[in-house]
């Protein structure tokens, strides 16, 4: 084929043709469609990773924070009577007749602790209750009401029938509800969870205010370490930079553990200050399994996540502007403040939102150093995915968790800009 010259104007190109007769026009047309099917195909790995390791996931947790087919689909004959009833109506014979079919069914099938689980999700206390019920549910008789109620006298609360009506369906809010600290009574009204269960809402709010008192701390420690790096001399920055560096060389765990060794009462921190007399041996400072500990150990984990954003943007200012307004009869403190301080605002929104946004998800940390103040939501999220093995509980909490995060990010958006993000 003939080399087309590109400096054909484009006007010009439709009358033209290729060496073997083709329009010019439709041979360029062609030429990018394969450009474009090339381009696609590098891409595809990254777009089939990203899929599989990212949206799928996500994904998957939302529809598992609005799915739990635990009642339903091992209880059909219960759950048909409630669709075909109002909330608030009380259960007739008809109802425990379904009730005794479908617990003899589940029983037999071996799927009445799962049925039992579901239901105890919502009201505490009721597996053993349908548990229980299965290994007497072939030997009932009618009138059935009577028979269940001579079982265990829950099975007339209207509670137990109201959270089994809410239950009956596979799909539910039930479980955004819980990490709210919310609930629904027996006529499907949405309350407050009891007091001793509002536990949720209070651990987001401890988990907020910890992440932004250790951004901030992060901040404060960050700021003058960068511009020490920002200003020396290559030679002397960059060795001090493998300083900063180096506890992403050491393990996670590891230096959690180190941490604890340092803060128990008799590590090394009260250690040497019973030693240089500074307090007795009888005040040592609690510094273990509290707030204390979190905040301690977290500050210093993520501390190189602040200095780098940082450093990205204070070394390439020209020490020059600072100086010039030093000259023109600034103080210290105004130069600072007027010019200095704004150009390294895109590293302090960088810097702020990585720390934070690592803050509310940490787990390891807490878990290890925090005790029972210390814990964060993301530990409860854990503890639901591995031993109360409610997962459409924790899916619903990460949920919220995520969209905080989303949240946050649009606010940084919107106030700062993400093009103006410096990571490093």
């Amino acid at each position: 084929m003939v080399a087309i010259d590109a400096e054909v104007p484009e006007d010009m190109r439709g009358g033209l043709t290729t060496a073997d007769g083709k329009p010019l026009k439709q041979a360029l047309a062609h030429a990018q469609a394969r450009a474009k099917r090339k381009a696609l195909l590098l891409v595809v790995p990254l777009l089939a990773f990203i899929l599989i390791t990212f949206v799928m996931p996500i994904g998957q947790l939302l529809f598992r924070s609005i799915h739990n087919d635990g009642f339903s689909a091992n209880m059909p004959q219960i759950s048909a009577w409630f669709d075909e009833t109002k909330a608030g109506d009380a259960p007739d014979e008809a109802a425990y007749a379904a009730l005794v079919a479908d617990i003899a069914a589940a029983a037999e099938a071996r799927t009445i602790g799962v049925v039992g689980t579901r239901v105890n999700y919502e009201l505490s206390g009721t597996r053993s209750l349908f548990t229980s019920a299965g290994r007497n549910a072939e030997d009932l008789q009618p009138p059935y009401r009577e028979a269940m109620l001579d079982l265990n006298e829950k099975w007339g609360d209207p509670q137990l029938w109201g959270v089994m009506r809410s239950v009956s369906s596979a799909y539910s809010a039930n479980f955004y509800l819980a990490a709210l600290d919310l609930a629904r009574d027996e006529n499907g009204e949405i309350v407050r969870a009891p007091e001793d269960r509002r536990i949720y809402g209070m651990l987001f709010m401890r988990t907020l205010w910890l992440s932004a008192l250790i951004t901030g701390l992060c901040l404060i420690l960050a700021y003058p370490v960068a511009h020490l790096l920002a200003v020396l001399p290559l030679a002397k920055s960059n060795l001090l930079m493998i300083l900063v560096l180096l506890p992403f060389w050491t393990s996670l765990l590891v230096r959690t553990t180190s941490w604890m060794v340092m803060l128990q009462e008799q590590g090394v921190i009260n250690n040497t200050l019973v030693a240089l007399g500074l307090i007795g041996n009888e005040s040592r400072i609690q510094m273990m399994y509290n707030q204390a500990g979190t905040i301690i150990a977290m500050t210093h984990i993520l501390l190189p996540f602040m200095i780098l954003p940082l450093y990205s943007v204070m070394r390439p200012i020209n020490p020059s502007y600072v100086r010039a307004a030093r000259s023109l009869g600034a103080t210290s403190w105004t130069a600072f403040r007027r010019v200095y301080l704004p150009q390294t605002l895109p590293g302090i929104g960088a810097g702020a939102l990585l720390v934070f946004i690592l803050s509310v998800g940490y787990y390891i940390t807490p878990a290890l150093v925090g005790g029972a103040s210390g814990q964060l939501i993301s530990n409860l999220i854990a503890y639901h995915m591995q031993d109360s093995l409610n997962w459409s509980l924790a899916a619903a909490l990460a949920a919220l968790l995520l969209a905080g995060v989303l949240i946050l990010y649009w606010l940084y958006d919107r106030l700062i800009g993400i093009d103006n993000l410096k990571l490093g």
